[in-house]
């Protein structure tokens, strides 16, 4: 009895990981299943969305795409939005990204000036307050 009990135990480990492996597989990306291609309006189509739902709509970038490498152009004043904007078109559907949006120089000074401030320790950190809940009554 116990060796049919080790048996099932051993059988049931290997169907296991024979279900595992099949599933575990990896999906053939675009590259390997040929011609599956995202046509380049598409791509485009969908960088301007994420663009209106994010908050660089305001900043009015422009966004082209040639063979699924998207082009941005524009001009910024907050620096983060120059990178927001190349992950936006990333994961939009674009194979490589031409950053070229024009970083102003208010927005730089403005950057360089808080980084020294961290670098010197001239600054605070701001600290979380725990405020305690009323209690009942």
């Amino acid at each position: 009895m116990r060796k049919f009990v080790s048996a099932l135990a051993l059988a049931v480990v290997f169907a296991g990981l024979s279900q595992a492996a099949s599933v575990a597989k990896p999906v053939p990306g675009p590259s390997k299943l040929g011609s599956q291609k995202v046509p380049d309006a598409q791509i485009e189509r969908t960088i301007r969305a994420k663009f209106a739902k994010s908050k660089i709509n305001a900043e009015h970038f422009t966004v082209s795409v040639e063979n699924g490498v998207a082009t941005i152009e524009g001009k910024t004043n907050v620096i983060q939005h120059k990178g927001v904007a190349s992950r936006l078109a990333k994961t939009g559907g674009a194979v490589a990204v031409r950053n070229h949006i024009q970083v102003s120089d208010a927005a730089k000074a403005k950057a360089a000036a808080k980084l020294a401030q961290y670098r010197t320790g001239d600054t605070t950190v701001p600290r979380a307050t725990v405020i305690e809940p009323p209690k009942p009554k």
